[in-house]
């Protein structure tokens, strides 16, 4: 029997043509999602990630949120509205500290250091920014006291037993490798970066190079002792219609930072290297490549984006996820099945592509329709539906 970890990495290098692999990691909830089904009928064990993924039928990936790095240092927790926002590997994270409530919002200081108003009748609304912590070289000497990564809080207390339970699954194991804009984003607020990149890029470029040497440490030690299966940059740069930097400053202020990380990991066998962006990305698709990454999510289709047409133009140099459009989900059983049979039959069989929506699962879409195309792609490669 072939276990998840060599399902993954089989599907990923094209040696497992015609193969579906539902990952827990591309096919993730809004928590609000979660809970609104189990208010509707679903079972009460929804929740549990563990019984989330046997309920759907998902293959577990298990991403190392217990070393702090990359984004993913912070797991989501219902119930915490600060945890909804994004939060680069800063140790120690900022103390929560509420300035003004009314009916309506909650304005705080997050575990980011940002300033924010949230809504709380819906905590997963984008929320309004007020103030961040980054703001000229005095700030940013002192915030970037926080991404040292030799503070022994960015690691697992007992690293030998940690090593040893990563080393034994049977499921694939990710390390999450930073981002170069999309953590500056969260430090200084989009307009102000953007301003930056003209007005001083002396701070952009330190403020990348810290970001390098962090992640390069944090990856250093844990590949010498863990088998990592693939990793996962996250930068969240651009929109509908294009990325938020052009491609030339892509190439002079990332490439540089990009390349010495993705050197390191193919010196060590390490070729499944994604990167998480929303928006249009086909301008920094082939400028990813030539940095030495290779997978894209989730490919938004409002943005434009499709899986099929990359995969004409790019062959086995890439590695798709994502791609079904969520807002298909919204509209019916039939949208659903055309959506799935118009692109998961010929991904399939080509290889390279784990499925999923375009994004989270946002909470208006029901339970029955999210069953419905679980079990329109299992039919798609001819695998036993699931109960309904």
């Amino acid at each position: 029997m072939v276990s998840n970890r060599e399902r993954f990495k089989g599907i990923a290098r094209y040696q497992r043509p015609g193969e579906l692999s539902l990952s827990t990691f591309f096919n993730d909830f809004w928590p609000e999602t979660i809970i609104n089904w189990v208010d509707n009928g679903a079972p009460s064990q929804l929740p549990d990630n563990a019984y989330r993924g046997q309920y759907f039928g998902f293959d577990h990936v298990r991403i190392m949120r217990e070393i702090i790095s990359g984004l993913t240092g912070v797991p989501w927790d219902v119930g915490e509205v600060e945890a909804y926002l994004a939060l680069p590997p800063i140790v120690p994270q900022f103390n929560t500290k509420v300035l003004a409530e009314d009916e309506h919002t909650l304005t705080l200081i997050n575990r980011g250091g940002q300033t924010v108003k949230v809504f709380k009748n819906d905590p997963q609304k984008m929320p309004m920014y007020l103030n961040q912590p980054v703001k000229d070289w005095k700030s940013w000497n002192e915030y970037k006291k926080r991404l040292d990564p030799g503070t022994p809080q960015r690691w697992p207390d007992n690293w030998s037993s940690y090593v040893e339970k990563m080393n034994t699954r049977d499921f694939p194991v990710c390390l999450c490798v930073g981002g170069f804009f999309g953590f500056l984003r969260e430090w200084m607020g989009l307009e102000q970066l953007l301003y930056t990149f003209h007005d001083d890029p002396n701070l952009i470029e330190d403020m990348m190079d810290t970001v390098l040497h962090l992640e390069l440490e944090v990856t250093r030690r844990t590949i010498k002792d863990i088998k990592v299966d693939w990793v996962l940059f996250w930068e969240d740069m651009a929109f509908k219609t294009g990325p938020l930097i052009s491609p030339s400053m892509f190439r002079k202020f990332m490439m540089p930072r990009y390349r010495p990380i993705t050197n390191l990991l193919h010196q060590s066998g390490i070729d499944i290297i994604f990167v998480d962006s929303d928006g249009d990305i086909s301008q920094l698709i082939p400028l990813w490549l030539e940095c030495g990454v290779n997978g894209f999510w989730p490919l938004e289709v409002a943005a434009g984006m499709d899986a099929v047409a990359l995969r004409k133009e790019y062959g086995k140099d890439i590695i798709l996820s994502g791609n079904m459009d969520k807002r298909a989900l919204l509209k019916g059983k039939e949208a659903i099945r055309n959506e799935v049979m118009s692109k998961l039959p010929s991904l399939l069989e080509a290889g390279g592509y784990f499925p999923s929506i375009d994004h989270v699962v946002p909470p208006d879409i029901t339970l029955e329709n999210y069953q419905y195309f679980i079990n329109t792609m299992r039919e798609a490669a001819g695998l036993e539906k699931l109960p309904e």
